[in-house]
């Protein structure tokens, strides 16, 4: 697959076949994926990969703690709310036709995060804590390769910040160092193609919006 064609085709993925993915399909992509640059090539990123049942074990957890708690889902600050509520609204309400007062329905769909959206492979994202904003960028380059190689191999993935949201379930269940500060967690299989959810497109800016261009 052409650069251009992974990138455009790429998205959000929530709903995968319960289809393993072959060891040497992920192989392949963290090995493009260790290509990416990063701040005086320390390479900040650490990965834990779960599947099988370590796997059910975790989502079973998660879920469990989502339901009686929440789901929690960290808070952005209000400058920015507006993108969460429009995403909202296209993916739940537009998409899913759920209205944004049937909190039952919202809460199943919500809690699906949890299960990684029944992806078999789960991967966790983290640095370590002594590093900074430089690093967590290095880190967005490699997850974004790691991504990118994921769709060259017909691979489809969700990042996903929510179940960063429960990193003392996370630390427990995976034995994750006090060192390592948890990002994201990141769905990856096989896309369910016959699934609605998965044909949500989130509208993005042009690049005109958020770049300026200074030549004198």
């Amino acid at each position: 697959m052409l650069l251009d064609d992974c990138v455009e085709k790429r998205h959000s993925t929530r709903s995968f076949l319960k289809k393993p993915i072959p060891r040497s399909v992920l192989e392949r992509a963290l090995t493009l994926a260790k290509n990416a640059p990063s701040s005086s090539n320390i390479q900040p990123w650490r990965l834990i990969i779960v599947e099988g049942a370590a796997r059910d074990r975790l989502a079973a957890s998660l879920c469990t703690a989502a339901t009686q708690g929440g789901p929690f889902v960290p808070p952005i600050p209000a400058a920015f709310q507006h993108y969460r509520s429009n995403y909202g609204k296209g993916l739940y309400g537009d998409v899913l036709g759920i209205s944004r007062n049937d909190h039952v329905r919202l809460q199943a769909a919500q809690l699906r995060n949890y299960n990684f959206f029944d992806a078999p492979t789960e991967i966790i994202v983290a640095m370590h804590k002594d590093l900074a904003i430089a690093d967590a960028l290095s880190v967005g380059m490699y997850l974004q390769t790691l991504l990118l190689g994921l769709a060259q191999e017909g691979i489809a993935s969700c990042c996903q910040v929510a179940v960063a949201g429960y990193p003392e379930i996370l630390r427990r269940e995976l034995d994750v160092p006090d060192h390592l500060e948890i990002i994201c967690g990141v769905a990856v299989g096989y896309e369910d193609a016959d699934s609605e959810i998965n044909s949500y497109r989130a509208q993005k800016e042009e690049f005109t919006a958020v770049t300026r261009f200074i030549s004198i």
